[in-house]
């Protein structure tokens, strides 16, 4: 009889120790499978979001370079005679706006289209103008001043006509570059009133622009 508890006793304690071991490998399986599926989840979402930031840069870089592109074949102005025949080359994706007459020859060049001439604050991509001071006067507007960068410049068609880049704070209100030319005892002044247009001013309308001195 005590032989036959014993063996009950030792089968309980073995059935005991098998559901336990049971209960663990189980818990063991749900957490190693909880965990697997938790980094999958994670390596997917950052998957999901270093693809997204890919796209993000294809498509910024695109539309840069189908800004670019959207720029040619560039277009032409020539401006009167009596101001030197000014040619002036842009891209055409741009509107040109000009005002002349006897003294007068200004033109306004900007992206899809010209803002008003009659608001100081509008910032143009570039302005071409011939002005009824001598050089040395216009020049002298910008002696002394702290905000300005000014060195000798000439057009790469005109060369021999040697003027000076200003780059700054070419007026009270505007800061861009501007390049200032004498032009049979008047000055041309060829500028662009925003930083924004910089790289459209150097690549573009200086290494093309031209006058007759």
């Amino acid at each position: 009889m005590n032989k036959l508890n014993q063996d009950g006793s030792g089968l309980a304690i073995g059935l005991i120790l098998v559901s336990v071991l049971l209960v663990a490998a189980l818990g063991f399986g749900g957490w190693a499978f909880s965990g697997r599926q938790d980094y999958k989840n994670n390596v997917d979402q950052k998957i999901a979001v270093a693809v997204d930031d890919a796209k993000k840069k294809q498509q910024s870089e695109d539309a840069v370079k189908y800004a670019e592109e959207a720029k040619n074949p560039l277009k032409t102005y020539t401006g009167p005679e009596q101001f030197g025949s000014v040619s002036v080359t842009y891209p055409k994706t741009w509107s040109a706006y000009v005002r002349t007459n006897s003294n007068l020859f200004n033109a306004y060049f900007h992206p899809d289209f010209v803002p008003t001439t009659d608001n100081q604050n509008n910032n143009f991509a570039l302005q071409v103008e011939v002005v009824q001071q001598t050089y040395s006067s216009v020049l002298g507007g910008f002696n002394g001043q702290k905000e300005v960068a000014v060195k000798p410049y000439a057009l790469p068609k005109v060369p021999k006509v040697v003027g000076v880049r200003v780059d700054g704070k070419i007026s009270s209100n505007k800061t861009g570059s501007m390049i200032v030319l004498p032009l049979r005892g008047t000055t041309l002044k060829i500028y662009t009133q925003s930083d924004q247009f910089k790289a459209d001013f150097d690549n573009i309308i200086l290494p093309n622009i031209s006058f007759v001195p």
